[in-house]
């Protein structure tokens, strides 16, 4: 089993959307990405569906290369009925399962990471990529799901924030970001010609700023950064003046809403996923872990040995999600003080 908190997410989206997910009975499902945080996910929700809810089971194939993926986080699925785990690319031949659904989200978002391994994050978001569109239009997949980035609109002006899918974005494509940034967007790029010219019925997401409970906390981004030096009891290192504004997106509402456009007929379409709700500075954001352990840790500031570290780092990042809300049904429904709590239980519980 997952754990409690994990356990629980997955029950409450599961019950909420059951009418929904009754598309997914029988059906042959393949999941890259598969021990990264949101890949494990998915195989959370599938294995829940097929233990609780599920008429027919599905079948569900899972890859990973483990390159940020974390073996450990799915462990408890690797003898699970109907399941198969491999390590394996997404840009090697794909097993010949006839799959209905594809959630391709592979890949490596931690700046930290894909500035490390820059043509293995290209070959996810570019080979992988093609090679299952390739997949689907041979196969006749039912959907097809591309995990882009909210990282496509670069540092969008005042006036484009809120940010509505129709922003054509301000990306550099020389920069340390580039090859994350770049790649993402033209990922986006070939999934709409594969459907126009090949009717492939694929979809795009554009996360922003997903967090929760299954975030390793070496991942090295801002929240696991703050929550590892608070359980170390260390100050809270900020990189920056802290100024910067995110809408984060608790991991929940974000797999909601990616199962949404999934099982949805908008195919060639992006939808923004994330949280409109609340836009929170990132020196808010480390006074409120901080907050978590009663105050005793404090918020100081450094500079980065890396003098990369803030270039193209976007000033404000916040979704319009008129789109997924008015089409689809979406609400996002954990706000930031409890999505931050359950995010330190499910720390206390995994280390």
């Amino acid at each position: 089993m997952a754990d409690e908190v994990i356990s629980k997410d997955i029950a409450e989206i599961v019950e909420h959307n059951a009418e929904l997910y009754r598309k997914l009975d029988g059906s042959r499902i393949l999941v890259t990405g598969c021990a990264g945080f949101l890949g494990a996910h998915f195989l959370d929700l599938l294995a829940y569906w097929n233990e609780h809810k599920a008429k027919a089971p599905c079948e569900i194939h899972a890859l990973d290369t483990y390159i940020s993926g974390v073996p450990k986080r799915i462990a408890h699925l690797m003898d699970h009925p109907h399941m198969r785990i491999l390590k394996q690319s997404a840009t090697d031949p794909l097993p010949d399962s006839g799959f209905d659904y594809i959630i391709h989200c592979a890949g490596i978002a931690s700046p930290i990471f894909y500035r490390k391994y820059p043509i293995e994050t290209m070959d996810a978001n570019v080979a992988a990529t093609r090679n299952i569109l390739d997949y689907c239009a041979k196969n006749k997949a039912k959907s097809m799901l591309f995990f882009s980035s909210s990282e496509v609109y670069g540092d969008p002006p005042a006036s484009q924030i809120p940010t509505k899918e129709d922003y054509r974005g301000n990306v550099s494509c020389t920069g340390p970001r580039a090859c994350y940034d770049e790649s993402k967007r033209y990922g986006e790029t070939m999934c709409v010609n594969f459907w126009k010219a090949n009717g492939v019925p694929v979809k795009m997401v554009r996360p922003f700023n997903i967090y929760g409970p299954g975030m390793r906390i070496d991942d090295r981004r801002v929240l696991p950064d703050f929550f590892r030096d608070a359980f170390d009891g260390k100050d809270i290192v900020l990189l920056s003046d802290g100024k910067a504004t995110r809408s984060f997106t608790y991991v929940s509402d974000a797999i909601d809403g990616f199962m949404r456009v999934l099982l949805s007929d908008f195919n060639g379409e992006a939808f923004n996923v994330g949280n409109d709700r609340e836009e929170i500075s990132v020196l808010a954001l480390a006074k409120e872990v901080s907050g978590l352990f009663g105050g005793k840790i404090s918020v100081t500031y450094q500079t980065s040995d890396d003098k990369n570290y803030l270039v193209d780092n976007p000033n404000r990042r916040c979704p319009d999600i008129t789109k997924i809300r008015t089409m689809l049904g979406y609400e996002p429904r954990v706000m930031i003080k409890e999505g931050l709590a359950r995010m330190k239980r499910w720390y206390e519980y995994s280390r």
